[in-house]
């Protein structure tokens, strides 16, 4: 592609990327910015302690080194704040803003805090500034677009200092002296230029290196580029360059005169590679995106990215993987171009390219942790190599590092509004792998989003199934965290869309969850009404199990209500539904939970001896845990019935039980109740793949 190799090390990672990381010029703005933490604010010099955290402000225009310079002071000063830094960038790639819930929760995450799924911004907002009210920490706010977005995240402690970085001033942040940035000095500038082509070609011909630097107008992002192009160009002087700049004319910014000249001197397979690097998700790009946006091989495309970082096209992420980033500022010239010099068309048949490459990779991603199932193997196998991963460990490497852009992939499909098949695949896929492996306590947040993406197209595309799966996952996660009346809107929208669509499966898991929202805020009368509908539903279909585990859901709703002889025919009709499916371990819990309600009714003789049929099926069952349960429960009825000697060899049966098991290393929990587990929770469910 070029007239020069680019040298890499073993992780990829360009020689000139590295040299990039030490930082050049502006004394002059850091002295200022260093002052400006110990300057006394408005409030210290009116009497009153200043109520929130300073903030600096940086600002320049992209590609004049304004997030460079934030970094280096972030560098400088950051051993004096004891809780370590904090990073967000306050602006999508393509400049919009990133809405204040996702910064909120990418920074508590950063804490190792919980982030409920759903929580709004003022929430999240509300959670940071706790966090931070003990802490002394620095917050590097880069890209801001407004003044908003920073001060819903500012700490309340003058403990904490948050660097932001902005185009402009932030109006409204009070106390706040930006530093502007400009053009670097000539000598940095020159520097910076020396280290993509070394001294020589400088030396001999100072008066057009010079120049350049005046036609960059010292600009760091301009001068970048033109290294690249004459490291490329070894036989290139630098006066050349100057000289075809000034050719150019004065129209539009160094930065876009330079790359446009850079850009027109590029094979042209080359240069559209280049223009559809615009299209990659939150300006993230690793060789396989590149292959599918280009229609390349994977090594081709990753040759293509190493040699776009030599020119300064690109950088190379800080990452295990091979990735790389499209630099924010050049993110607009690249998509001018697409819309100059690419047709809609291809620029569509690169999305739907680039989203069915990700399809495929996460259905690969989550197969390979599916090693015991014959098919699931069968179907790795049958996938091209470049698409399969050598363990899970490494598939489960990929999916957390392309995490943001897989995200921001799916964000992207939906509002295209075009490729509303793919997206449906892209976000089934992406949900399933997440959970195979992060679990589903983990990627909750991140799938909470991901459900209301779903719902948007199912209701865009009117597609009542998939609308009816999205708001009961909706549900199911805002009653995860305690937002059980959002969580009955949803299931009653659910409910309608599940008869709307004449499917039973939703219908009858909304009526479930209808009765579960209410049984949660204490109104058993609705919980065991809805739970009966459901029922019903369930034998009008002769599903067993389904009546079996509903049946336990009435009883659990009588029980909390006081209506102990309701409570325990319902048992018993679970108990003798599980019996005949043969499922074992839930015909044990079911008795366990029998027994329970007839020592509530003070049937302590009945509670007995259903206890000891319990624990033989537990054994059977081989469940551990419902054994310890059941000795323990065992041992209370015994000593209700005067008997503390037989008391006394449960518990220590109880203790053993327990004892092996924290030997395993396994977590001992209370039982559960199989009543109140959803399997089918988080499963985003199609009627077809047609739209």
């Amino acid at each position: 592609m070029t007239d020069q190799a680019v040298d890499t090390d073993g992780a990829g990672r360009s020689r000139h990327a590295a040299e990039e990381s030490r930082f050049l010029g502006r004394t002059r703005e850091l002295k200022e910015l260093r002052a400006d933490i110990e300057r006394a604010g408005l409030d210290t010099l009116s009497g009153r302690k200043a109520p929130r955290a300073r903030v600096l402000l940086i600002a320049g225009r992209p590609g004049s080194g304004r997030t460079a310079l934030a970094e280096e002071l972030v560098r400088q000063v950051a051993d004096r704040y004891d809780d370590g830094v904090l990073r967000a960038r306050l602006s999508e790639h393509d400049g919009t803003p990133v809405p204040v819930e996702r910064t909120a929760r990418e920074l508590l995450s950063a804490l190792r805090l919980p982030t409920p799924a759903g929580a709004d911004d003022d929430d999240l907002a509300d959670a940071l500034r706790a966090a931070l009210a003990d802490r002394r920490a620095l917050v590097l706010l880069d890209d801001a677009a407004h003044a908003e977005q920073v001060d819903a995240l500012l700490p309340d402690t003058p403990e904490c200092l948050v660097v932001a970085v902005s185009e402009g001033p932030l109006t409204g942040i009070s106390d706040v002296r930006p530093c502007t940035l400009g053009g670097l000095d000539t000598k940095s500038a020159l520097e910076l230029l020396t280290r993509y082509i070394g001294s020589v070609r400088i030396t001999v011909d100072p008066r057009a290196a010079e120049g350049l630097v005046e036609v960059c107008q010292g600009q760091p992002a301009a001068l970048v580029l033109a290294g690249g192009w004459l490291a490329a160009r070894p036989k290139a002087a630098v006066a050349d360059l100057a000289k075809q700049l000034h050719t150019e004319g004065d129209e539009g910014t160094p930065l876009s005169r330079v790359f446009g000249l850079v850009h027109g001197s590029l094979p042209a397979p080359t240069a559209r590679t280049l223009r559809l690097l615009a299209l990659a998700p939150a300006g993230l790009v690793d060789p396989h995106t590149a292959s599918a946006l280009a229609g390349c091989s994977v090594n081709d495309a990753h040759a293509a990215l190493d040699d776009f970082v030599g020119l300064g096209l690109l950088r190379a992420a800080d990452s295990p993987l091979p990735q790389y980033e499209v630099p924010s500022c050049l993110q607009p010239l690249l998509k001018a171009l697409t819309e100059t010099q690419d047709r809609p068309g291809e620029l569509q048949l690169a999305r739907a390219r680039m989203l069915e490459r990700t399809v495929r990779l996460l259905q690969s991603c989550r197969t390979i942790t599916e090693t015991d199932d014959p098919e699931a193997r069968e179907k790795l196998q049958d996938m091209p190599r470049s698409l399969r991963f050598p363990t899970p460990r490494a598939a489960e490497d990929w999916l957390r590092v392309r995490r943001p852009a897989l995200l921001a992939a799916a964000r992207l499909a939906v509002a295209d509004g075009e490729l509303d098949t793919l997206a449906r695949r892209l976000m089934s896929q992406l949900v399933k792998a997440m959970v195979a492996h992060f679990g589903t306590q983990a990627a909750a947040p991140d799938l909470y989003g991901i459900h209301r993406l779903v719902l948007d197209v199912a209701e865009r595309r009117k597609l009542p199934r998939e609308k009816a799966a999205a708001l009961l996952n909706l549900g199911d996660l805002d009653a995860r965290t305690g937002r059980t009346g959002e969580a009955l809107v949803r299931y009653r929208a659910a409910l309608d869309a599940g008869r709307q669509a004449n499917d039973p499966y939703a219908t009858g898991r909304a009526m479930e969850s209808v009765g579960g929202a209410h049984l949660e805020v204490g109104d058993y009368d609705r919980a065991a009404d809805w739970f009966g509908r459901a029922l019903a539903e369930r034998l009008a279909r002769d599903e067993r199990t389904g009546a079996a585990r509903l049946y336990g859901r009435i009883a659990v709703a009588h029980t909390y209500a006081g209506r102990y002889g309701e409570a325990l025919r319902c048992w018993r009709a679970a108990v003798a539904g599980y019996r005949k499916s043969g499922d074992v371990a839930a015909h044990a819990r079911a008795l366990s939970e029998l027994a329970r309600v007839q020592e509530y009714a003070g049937r302590h003789e009945e509670s007995l001896r259903t206890c000891h049929e319990a624990v033989e099926l537990a054994r059977r069952a081989e469940d551990v845990r419902l054994q310890a349960a059941l000795q323990l429960r065992l041992a209370d009825t015994l000593e209700r019935l005067g008997d503390p000697a037989s008391a006394q060899l449960h518990r220590g049966t109880a203790e053993r039980l327990l004892g092996e098991e924290r030997d395993e290393g396994e977590q001992v929990l209370e039982p559960l109740d199989p009543q109140q587990q959803d399997v089918n929770a988080y499963e985003i469910r199609s009627a077809s793949d047609k739209d």
